[in-house]
């Protein structure tokens, strides 16, 4: 399984509860970001998921390597703020970037693999202000690169999905990790949904325990 953002919070926590479950992972991390302890079944590779030749020859070389691929985790990304008034049409070039096309490129160059094989899955990182506007008024930029991931996820269930190649969409709410208690301290941390929760559900969507699931979008916001 290749999973996108290993370093991160939810990444780390995604990476260890599959490699607990027997898992071989192909873990993706930012050029220059730490790199997960080794495994014996852990491959780390350093990669600027932006820059789609290298993206597509991680791809080439993965499976040429390993022979099959299970699917993605697509957990690459970050947040912006900013109301509409705030937000330029840089901002939303720069998200759009980091949140749809880190994602896309992964996509695109590992789905005729999986539709080769009639079997994959593909989970995609949405978020709460992407399918609930209310949230996203004062993260314009987020909201709408986040969204186009959704949008996504029912092009590719429409081309690939009778081929018992599925993606989902996850749509975490608040994340309880450390950077987030830093910058809301008076929050309730306990209603918030934590990493390794989102990583027991991932194992769930890409384990034969989810096959029978299609076009699935899990609303993963804890009691926020």
């Amino acid at each position: 399984m290749i999973i996108t953002g290993a370093a991160g919070n939810l990444g780390t926590a995604v990476t260890e509860t599959f490699l607990e479950k027997g898992c071989k992972v192909l873990a993706v991390t930012h050029s220059g970001h730490a790199q997960m302890a080794s495994h014996e079944r852990l491959f780390n590779t350093a990669l600027d998921l932006q820059d789609e030749q290298a993206v597509k020859a991680f791809v080439d070389d993965a499976v040429a390597r390993h022979k099959k691929i299970d699917g993605a985790i697509l957990l690459a990304g970050g947040f912006e703020g900013g109301s509409l008034e705030e937000t330029s049409l840089e901002n939303i070039r720069k998200q759009v970037s980091l949140n749809f096309e880190t994602a896309y490129t992964v996509c695109r160059h590992l789905l005729p693999h999986l539709k080769e094989n009639h079997d994959g899955r593909l989970v995609l990182t949405a978020s709460r202000p992407a399918l609930e506007a209310r949230y996203g008024t004062h993260a314009i930029a987020y909201a709408l690169s986040k969204s186009m991931l959704a949008t996504l996820a029912g092009l590719l269930n429409a081309d690939a999905g009778k081929l018992n190649v599925v993606t989902s969409v996850i749509a975490p709410g608040t994340i309880d990790t450390p950077a987030n208690r830093k910058s809301m301290p008076d929050a309730d941390f306990s209603k918030w949904v934590s990493p390794q929760e989102i990583a027991e559900l991932l194992y769930v969507i890409c384990s034969g325990t989810g096959r029978s699931l299609r076009e699935p979008v899990y609303k993963i916001y804890g009691a926020s």
